[in-house]
C-alpha cells in the first residue's frame, strides 16, 4: 500500500511540470509544441468546465429564485484569469529573458488551468 501511494505521488509530482509530460521531446521547440497543444486542451476543459459550473449556477438561481450565484462565478471567473494572466507573466520574468521564457509561461498557464478546471466542476456538484 504504502509503495502505491509513493508511486501515485511522484507521478503526479512530475505530472505537476507539462514541460516533464514533455519526456520524449528532443528540443525546447518540441517542448514549446508539445505544452502549447497541452495548454489548447486545457482551454477546451475550461471553456467546459465553465459552462457546466454556469449551468448549475443558472439551477440554483432558478430554484432559490435569487439571481447571485451566476454574477459571483463570473467575477470569480474574471478575477481567476486576471490571476491567472499575472501570475503566469511574473514566472515568465523569472527567466530573465531567457529561451525557456515561453515554456515556463505555457506550462504555468497550463498548470493553473488544470487547477481552475477542479474547481469549476466541484462548484458544479
Amino acid at each position: 500500500m504504502r509503495f502505491a501511494i509513493f508511486v501515485l505521488l511522484l507521478s503526479s509530482s512530475a505530472a505537476a511540470d507539462p514541460a516533464l509530460e514533455c519526456g520524449d521531446a528532443s528540443s525546447q521547440v518540441e517542448i514549446g509544441t508539445c505544452v502549447g497543444d497541452m495548454e489548447q486542451r486545457v482551454e477546451l476543459a475550461l471553456e467546459t468546465s465553465y459552462a457546466i459550473a454556469m449551468q448549475s449556477a443558472k439551477e440554483l438561481d432558478d430554484v432559490t429564485q435569487r439571481v447571485v450565484v451566476q454574477p459571483a462565478l463570473e467575477a470569480s471567473q474574471d478575477a481567476w484569469i486576471r490571476y491567472r494572466d499575472a501570475q503566469c507573466e511574473a514566472v515568465g520574468a523569472s527567466y530573465g529573458g531567457g529561451s525557456g521564457t515561453g515554456i515556463g509561461i505555457t506550462s504555468c498557464r497550463v498548470e493553473l488551468g488544470r487547477a481552475r478546471v477542479d474547481e469549476l466542476l466541484r462548484l458544479a456538484n
